[in-house]
C-alpha cells in the first residue's frame, strides 16, 4: 500500500504544471523514506537522524543528475538551493531509527568488525556509527538498503562525493558486506 501512495504521489509531482514547494513535495519523501524517515520500503533508506550534510550532498547528486535514482532524479530536478537545504535539516532532526530485529550473529559481527577495524570505518562515520558531516550515519540502518548500497559502491553504479569510498570499498568482499550489512542493521 505504501508504495502505491508513493507511486501516486511522483506522479503528481511530474504531471504538475509548477514547481512545488518544500511543503508541496514533502509528503512524497515520507511516502517512501516513511512517515518520521524511517523507511519501511525495500531498498529506500531511512533518512532520520540523517547527517544534514551528508542529506544535502545526495539531494545535489540527485538534482545534477551525476547520482542516478530515477525517482530522486524527477524530486529533485527542480529544487531550489534552499530547498535541498530544509529537506537535509528536516530530515536531521527526526530521531535515528531503531535497530530492529535480533542482535547480530556472533560470527558475522566479529568479521564486520575486523573488516571495519581494518578499513578505519569509524574513523569517518564515527565509533557508533552515527555519521557525520558528509558522512552517513550507518547503524541501524536498513539492511537490504546497506547491502544495495556497499554494493553499489563497490560496482562503482553510486559516485560518492569524494574518492575516500572507491578506495575503501576496493578490497572489501560480498562476504564482508554481507556481514557489514547485517552487523550495522543491528548496532544498536
Amino acid at each position: 500500500m505504501k508504495n502505491i501512495a508513493a507511486a501516486v504521489m511522483i506522479c503528481l509531482l511530474a504531471t504538475s504544471a509548477h514547481a512545488l514547494t518544500y511543503e508541496e513535495k514533502l509528503p512524497a519523501c515520507l511516502a517512501c523514506h516513511g512517515e518520521k524517515g524511517i523507511s519501511e520500503t525495500a531498498e529506500v533508506p531511512s533518512l532520520a537522524g540523517m547527517p544534514s550534510d551528508f542529506t544535502l550532498i545526495q539531494l545535489f547528486l540527485f538534482r545534477q543528475g551525476t547520482r542516478k535514482v530515477e525517482i530522486m532524479n524527477d524530486l529533485a530536478k527542480d529544487m531550489s538551493d534552499d530547498d535541498l537545504r530544509k529537506f537535509a535539516e528536516y530530515f536531521s532532526r527526526l530521531p535515528p531509527p531503531k535497530a530492529s530485529g535480533e542482535p547480530a550473529d556472533p560470527q558475522a559481527a566479529a568479521r564486520a568488525q575486523a573488516v571495519i577495524a581494518a578499513n578505519h570505518c569509524a574513523s569517518c562515520h564515527n565509533p557508533d556509527f552515527s555519521g557525520r558531516e558528509q558522512m552517513p550515519r550507518l547503524a541501524a540502518q536498513r539492511e537490504d538498503y546497506l547491502l544495495k548500497a556497499l554494493r553499489d559502491y563497490k560496482a562503482a553504479r553510486r559516485p560518492g562525493y569524494d574518492a575516500t569510498m572507491d578506495e575503501v570499498i576496493r578490497p572489501i568482499t560480498d562476504q564482508n558486506i554481507v556481514d557489514l550489512s547485517h552487523y550495522l542493521a543491528r548496532l544498536r
